[in-house]
C-alpha cells in the first residue's frame, strides 16, 4: 500500500462514512514537499503541467485507498474536483482537469471517470499549482 501523504494541517488525507471515501485536496507534494510550484500560465503547454497533476492525483488516489479494508477496492469515482490555482487569462482548466482523469483511468479503468470539475482559483496553498480531490463509492 503506498505510505498516506503527510497532512499539512489538522485533517485526515480521506474521511469515509459507509461505502464513501472523500479525501482531502491533494497538491503536489510528496513525503509533505511540495514539488512544483507557481501559477499556471496561459503561454505554457498544459502538458507542462502534468507532473504536477499526476502527483496530486496520487496523492489522492493514495489518500482514498488508505481509508479501504483487506478486499475492498473503489467501485467508482463519483466526484473529482480539480483547482488550479490560474494567473488571469487562464482558460484551459478543463485541460488541466483532463490530465487528472487520465491519469486516474489509467489506474482504475472505468471507475475513474464520474462527475467532475475543474476550477480556476487566485491561489493555492504553498502556490501550488494544482489541488485534486475526489469523493468514492466503495465495494
Amino acid at each position: 500500500m503506498t505510505k498516506n501523504p503527510i497532512p499539512q494541517g489538522h485533517y485526515r488525507p480521506a474521511a469515509r462514512y459507509g461505502n464513501l471515501v472523500c479525501t482531502a485536496g491533494m497538491t503536489p507534494r510528496k513525503d509533505g514537499v511540495l514539488l512544483f510550484a507557481g501559477k499556471v500560465r496561459k503561454d505554457e503547454p498544459v502538458e507542462t503541467y502534468r507532473e504536477a497533476v499526476e502527483q496530486a492525483a496520487k496523492n489522492t488516489l493514495a489518500a482514498a485507498q488508505n481509508a479501504l479494508q483487506e478486499g475492498e477496492r473503489i467501485a467508482q469515482i463519483l466526484s473529482l474536483t480539480v483547482y488550479v490555482n490560474a494567473e488571469e487569462g487562464f482558460t484551459a482548466h478543463a485541460k488541466i482537469g483532463d490530465l487528472a482523469s487520465d491519469w486516474l483511468f489509467a489506474q482504475l479503468g472505468e471507475a475513474a471517470i464520474g462527475a467532475r470539475a475543474a476550477v480556476g482559483v487566485a491561489s493555492l496553498p504553498g502556490d501550488a499549482p494544482v489541488e485534486v480531490q475526489f469523493m468514492a463509492a466503495v465495494e
